[in-house]
């Protein structure tokens, strides 16, 4: 039965504190949006967040929520989506919560396809900690510890995932909320985990990051919107596929038509902005693959013998 819920009814009255400017704004905003549309009320939506600026966000949306230890949100997660398998999870995360101390739990929630729904924020600097260089920041950037320049090459969340086994891989755009709201609710209609980048300002510490192809000036110019079975064109240019790879090309009806499928959901994750468009949308979605199951089974047995097993000190 279809439930009548509002936006109004995914607000708290808690006081909404980020910097003036931030991202966050936008992201909570879209998602106290999209999640009356997905037919879920509150009670039953649960948003787990680790150690970040983004870790605020469930504070401010009337739903369950815990805010847990850094990078540790995807292990939280997976055991309440065991533990109660008809709640509605949600993993906000960042790009060095979920990167670098989070990576290894990120990876495997990934891979054992639970169904979970994973939002990576990402700004390309550690924010809460006051400006320095994160997993995702770009080579040359200047920040607090790196003031020549980050010299390494960063990490591309996009292939990150695909390469842990995600079967929902997506991105999004704070500046976007409309195109931010579509990509939630598919990442949640997805059966299995999902995993969404989100392009987030951090208007303090790494202002403007993502201007250049982000805002509504510049969006249609410089953003590919991936729409399955639709041409890949943007700018009035098409991305065609010449030796295996994408090409841009000025012949539109030689556009390439987006798949969602895994090879090219790779050639995508790697163009490489100002030569190619910004890919946003769904890159990748697998259909077909088993959803993680988690089937109880009643003990049998001596409890104190089992904990202890076969081999054990005795005084």
């Amino acid at each position: 039965m279809s439930l009548t819920l509002n936006k109004e009814q995914f607000i708290n009255q808690n006081e909404v504190r980020w910097c003036p400017g931030c991202g966050d704004y936008a992201i909570l905003s879209a998602l106290q949006k999209t999640l009356p549309e997905l037919d879920i009320p509150p009670e039953k939506n649960v948003f787990v967040s680790g150690i970040g600026c983004s870790g605020r966000l469930p504070y401010y949306l009337n739903t369950y929520g815990f805010h847990t230890i850094h990078g540790r949100a995807t292990a939280v997660a997976s055991g309440l989506k065991l533990a109660r398998p008809d709640l509605t999870v949600w993993v906000i995360t960042g790009d060095g919560d979920g990167l670098s101390i989070g990576a290894n739990h990120l990876m495997h929630l990934l891979r054992r396809n639970i169904n979970v729904n994973i939002l990576l924020f990402n700004n390309q600097v550690y924010g809460l900690t006051k400006g320095q260089f994160s997993p995702t920041s770009q080579l040359g950037q200047i920040t607090k510890t790196s003031p020549t320049g980050v010299n390494q090459a960063p990490v591309n969340p996009i292939l990150f995932a695909l390469g842990s086994g995600a079967t929902f891989v997506a991105r999004a755009l704070d500046k976007d909320t409309a195109h931010l709201a579509k990509v939630l609710k598919a990442a949640q209609e997805h059966p299995g985990c999902s995993f969404v980048e989100i392009y987030q300002d951090c208007h303090v510490f790494n202002p403007g990051a993502f201007d250049a192809f982000a805002t509504k000036a510049t969006r249609g110019i410089h953003t590919l919107s991936l729409e399955v079975g639709e041409p890949l064109l943007f700018a009035d240019k098409a991305l065609s596929i010449l030796n295996d790879n994408f090409i841009v090309s000025q012949d539109i009806t030689s556009a390439a038509i987006h798949t969602a499928d895994y090879l090219n959901a790779v050639r995508l994750s790697r163009l490489n902005f100002p030569d190619f468009p910004v890919p946003i949308g769904v890159f990748y979605q697998d259909h077909t693959a088993a959803e993680f199951s988690f089937t109880k089974h009643q003990a049998k047995g001596n409890l104190e013998q089992l904990l202890a097993g076969d081999y054990h000190w005795q005084r």
